[in-house]
């Protein structure tokens, strides 16, 4: 068995760093992990609060899940994808059916391997249905992946900068952020400013995007998510959907809702879009369908949209799309969605996680805003005025939480810290729904300890 430093010394000489981060020197290597925590080599437990960008929404190591992929894979681990298999139709049939009975329309499921994927074939379904319209909406601050298609709907140049020019690159529009809104707004205000800044550029045909000759927009579809993943964890008011999709409606322009970090209750609701009132034409799912046990994504589309005379067979392809490990285990993960009120648990726990947070605030004049929706959770971090984003101060946070020398009541600890926002200098917090109230106080009280040895320089 290789040493650690062995172990990340091979690493830095025959690993491709492009397809992981490090953006911690040295990059921290993990040997298991067991319901909220992840434990290194020495057997430190760390209290991981954003759970594999939330593909772990139930907790690592779930016997249930767990359990049913170790049976699938004696019966049927392995099948074409030009073939059926029991779960794969199953589960369609469970997604689609909550679908109507919630949005009131009928509509299929379609599956791929990953979130970038399924929003490429989101992309290929929207073209298809709008007479090759390649052009979407998207808004700042949004994230949908890194395949070249999904690349071209996120909103940050970095992704894109190195790969050549993107013709089809989204009309980026700005999103409600509430806590930077315009000075003398209130957060509604600032929401129907947004809706009233993008209704306009359909004003005229000299605002770009609109012709009224022909009543035809030049874009397909408006890519969102509910609550902004990677730009933040940002939480727009109520209304702001309701007055987003009247334009849409009144434009011919569908809306495809991206549930990939925020589905699955991570909000408290199956799909974080049903807390706004609106009614997608698509839908793209992901990460913890699985519980981050095998790749499964998909995305359900309207009838209209995606029945077979007009998306028929071979329209896209992958070689592992609806692979039976993971429908057997998304398959199972609805079942349990179905037998325990996640709703109430989520949202008490949410709400019990936000009031330790605001009560950090009071201590800390470096958070400057906090923020959440069921277990979907921000803690900006600025400077002592309480606004100005502080990056540095995070990094130190992050850094000494992967150090493992925490203290919690006498014992070694680590804490896994999850980084987003438009300065990078937010905590996206996306902790275990099955987390206890008692791991709840614990990450406070280790929060609390890492800002103020961030504070004071480590």
């Amino acid at each position: 068995m290789s040493t650690e430093s062995q172990l990340l010394a091979d690493e830095a000489q025959y690993c491709s760093f492009g397809d992981t981060v490090h953006y911690v020197n040295p990059p921290k290597i993990f040997d298991r992990c067991e319901g909220s925590y992840m434990f290194d080599a020495q057997g430190t437990p760390y209290l991981d609060l954003q759970m594999w960008y939330s593909a772990v929404n139930f907790g690592y190591g779930n016997e249930r899940l767990n359990n049913v992929l170790k049976r699938q894979l004696d019966v049927l681990p392995q099948v074409a994808s030009q073939y059926l298999h029991p779960t794969k139709i199953e589960l369609a049939k469970i997604i689609a059916q909550d679908a109507e009975r919630k949005f009131g329309y009928k509509g299929r499921v379609h599956f791929n391997v990953g979130g970038s994927q399924s929003v490429e074939d989101s992309l290929k379904l929207v073209r298809n249905a709008t007479e090759g319209k390649s052009l979407m909406f998207a808004f700042e601050g949004g994230y949908h992946g890194r395949t070249l298609g999904a690349s071209a709907i996120t909103s940050s140049y970095r992704y894109r900068r190195r790969y050549g020019h993107f013709g089809e690159r989204a009309h980026f529009v700005p999103f409600p952020y509430p806590f930077r809104r315009p000075r003398g707004m209130t957060p509604e205000e600032y929401s129907e400013h947004c809706v009233a800044g993008f209704a306009r550029l359909f004003e005229t045909e000299y605002n770009g995007v609109w012709d009224p000759k022909v009543g035809q927009a030049e874009y397909a579809a408006f890519y969102v998510e509910a609550i902004q993943g990677t730009g933040g964890y940002v939480v727009p008011p109520p209304g702001f959907f309701k007055g987003l999709k009247k334009v849409l409606d009144q434009y011919g322009i569908l809306l495809v809702v991206d549930e990939i970090q925020m589905g699955f209750y991570r909000t408290g609701k199956l799909w974080a879009i049903e807390h706004f009132g609106v009614k997608p034409d698509v839908l793209v799912f992901g990460k913890a369908l699985t519980n981050g046990l095998n790749p499964l994504a998909g995305l359900w589309a309207r009838e209209e949209l995606i029945n077979p005379t007009v998306f028929p067979p071979g329209s896209t392809h992958s070689t592992f799309a609806s692979n039976p490990l993971g429908t057997a285990v998304g398959l199972e993960t609805m079942k349990m969605l179905a037998e325990t009120d996640y709703e109430s648990m989520v949202m008490a726990r949410g709400a019990h996680f936000l009031e330790g947070l605001k009560d950090l605030q009071k201590r800390h004049r470096e958070i400057g805003d906090v923020d959440g929706l069921g277990l979907a959770l921000r803690a900006e971090i600025c400077t002592e005025d309480g606004f100005t984003p502080n990056k540095p101060l995070l990094d130190r946070m992050v850094d000494i939480g992967l150090s493992g020398d925490l203290d919690y009541k006498g014992k070694k600890m680590g804490l896994v810290l999850d980084v987003g926002g438009y300065y990078k200098n937010v905590i996206t917090f996306a902790p275990s729904l099955h987390i206890t109230p008692e791991e709840i106080d614990q990450g406070l009280a280790l929060l609390d300890q890492l800002l103020t040895r961030a504070k004071n320089g480590g």
